[in-house]
């Protein structure tokens, strides 16, 4: 997921800061700007062993059924098996209320290792429709794939409530670009309101223990459920944030792990939405060049120029909407997100460039399906809870910036670095984001990893990666000690996508723990 001051601004409800969500419909990949730390020292365990006052959660056992009822963002279930797990909601009182985190399966198909836990990212994204990743390969025959949604998202209980979807409806119509100091207070207002709206709907119990920290805790649980002495994992971008967590954790439970779109967790949040705007805007460039070349391209024939076309196609928007078959039309928030969105990948390219066209012609069909695929918006209307998830989730891993200054000064910057982002509206000063009205306390903060007795770790990542740039990949490799896997390319996650060059090394260590013979690059 990316936040950015200055795009997409949506302080009404959600956050000062946009929220753009990517979703597994687009790739099995998400992003987000949040940090973590390690957790309490108390609650490690080794290998096979339970934490104090979790029998009851370690030794449940999982009873598997029909999927019917549990996909929450159009998930094809069909042919997968779905159950509950209980966890506590708070793991400092385990006698108190239980939490319950669903979860799919797509049994080994032959001689099984063990089950390979995979998160897609987010935070906020629903991992059930995960269980499918490595069909066609050895990791289906030798693995129960498992996927979940994770504490408070999709069909987990109870869930994160903040908004209606009318409200949801309401808050995308909003451009919310002025930076006058009236419109700040206002936005501080609005933010300051959603974040009450949350804790009234959910509960500060639930809010309070919803982070990085607590999910780790759980894919513990999950393993020792699953009847696993060790955890086998692959996540994706936000899922390399619980990857790790768990490695500093739980290191001695660790068999195997493949961490791909890695953030750094010593970066702090402004640092990060920083180097994404600039790989949007990298991925933006690309992208104008590419479509330079063919013939109708609606961004001109000039890669020179494509930013200021861009701009002349969606500006407009902020005081009338494009015409749309749905009586909502296009909003220039989600002009700016379906955007986003078709950024993602060089897969997502044929879409973005339809949806400009039709923007040029006055209508918003394509990027507006972009920005419901986006948000989590079925075609009736309803709304998965993955970004409302998202803002809760970050707000416990991260501690807000409160410095009015800073925020100013990263604005400017964030404009500078995406300008194809830019909407002109800059005045030098931004709200104060939503987790600063947060109701509970943060739970985690940036941070170098220092782990002992992990096993090798793979880190993938992607040379001109839009969301998670490459450089953070390395650095996470280097914290964990890992065999980091280079791909040159254009997207936000790559393993299991289909190149052989990452997936032959990807699934020779998952399921011989084969580990690659220094960095690898392809």
């Amino acid at each position: 997921m990316v936040a950015s001051q200055f795009s997409e601004v949506r302080p009404r409800r959600r956050a000062a800061a946009a929220a753009i969500l990517t979703t597994a419909a687009f790739l099995t990949a998400g992003v987000v700007t949040v940090p973590y730390a390690a957790a309490d020292p108390d609650v490690r365990s080794d290998a096979g062993e339970i934490p104090d006052g979790l029998d009851d959660f370690y030794t449940q056992q999982i009873e598997w059924g029909s999927c019917d009822g549990f996909s929450t963002d159009g998930s094809d279930l069909s042919t997968l098996e779905c159950a509950k797990v209980n966890v506590p909601v708070d793991y400092g009182d385990p006698q108190g209320q239980t939490a319950q985190i669903a979860v799919s399966r797509m049994a080994a198909t032959g001689e099984k290792v063990g089950s390979l836990l995979v998160n897609p990212g987010g935070p906020g994204a629903s991992g059930l429709g995960m269980a499918v990743v490595g069909t066609g390969t050895p990791l289906a025959e030798h693995f129960d794939v498992i996927g979940f949604d994770p504490r408070g998202i999709g069909a987990s209980t109870p869930q994160i409530v903040c908004l209606t979807p009318e409200e949801k409806d309401e808050d995308r119509a909003e451009a919310d670009l002025d930076r006058s100091p009236e419109a700040i207070a206002e936005a501080e207002q609005e933010a300051q309101e959603f974040a009450a709206q949350c804790a009234e709907r959910t509960g500060t119990d639930v809010l309070a223990n919803v982070g990085t920290r607590d999910v780790a805790r759980d894919m513990d649980v999950l393993r020792a459920v699953l009847g696993d002495r060790q955890l086998t994992y692959l996540g994706y971008s936000y899922g390399t944030r619980l990857g790790t967590a768990y490695a500093e954790q739980f290191p001695q439970n660790v068999r195997a792990m493949v961490l791909d779109g890695a953030l750094d967790p010593q970066q702090n949040s402004d640092e990060q939405v920083l180097n994404q705007m600039a790989g949007f805007q990298q991925a933006f460039d690309e992208f104008a060049t590419r479509c330079t070349t063919l013939a109708g391209c609606p961004l001109g024939d000039d890669p020179a120029g494509a930013v200021q076309r861009f701009r002349e196609l969606v500006d407009p928007l902020v005081d009338s909407p494009a015409a749309t078959a749905d009586p909502r039309g296009l909003s220039y928030s989600d002009a700016m997100t379906g955007v986003i969105a078709g950024l993602y990948s060089p897969n997502m390219w044929e879409p973005l460039m339809a949806g400009l066209d039709e923007l040029a012609a006055g209508n918003g069909d394509t990027l507006l399906m972009l920005a419901d695929l986006y948000e989590g918006r079925s075609a009736d209307g309803a709304y998965s809870n993955s970004a409302e998830a998202m803002t809760a989730v970050r707000c416990v891993d991260d501690p807000a910036s409160t410095d009015r200054a800073a925020l100013g000064e990263l604005d400017t910057r964030l404009r500078e670095a995406a300008p194809f982002l830019d909407d002109g509206y800059g005045s030098g000063q931004a709200p104060l984001d939503t987790c600063a009205f947060w109701p509970v306390p943060p739970t985690s903060t940036p941070h170098t990893v220092e782990v002992s007795g992990l096993a090798p770790v793979l880190v993938v990542s992607t040379t001109e990666d839009p969301a998670t740039p490459y450089q953070a990949g390395v650095d996470l490799a280097d914290q964990l000690g890992g065999v980091l896997v280079t791909y040159r390319g254009t997207q936000h996650g790559v393993a299991l996508t289909g190149q052989w060059c990452i997936d032959t090394p990807v699934v020779s260590y998952l399921v011989d723990l084969t580990v690659p013979d220094g960095d690898i690059t392809c």
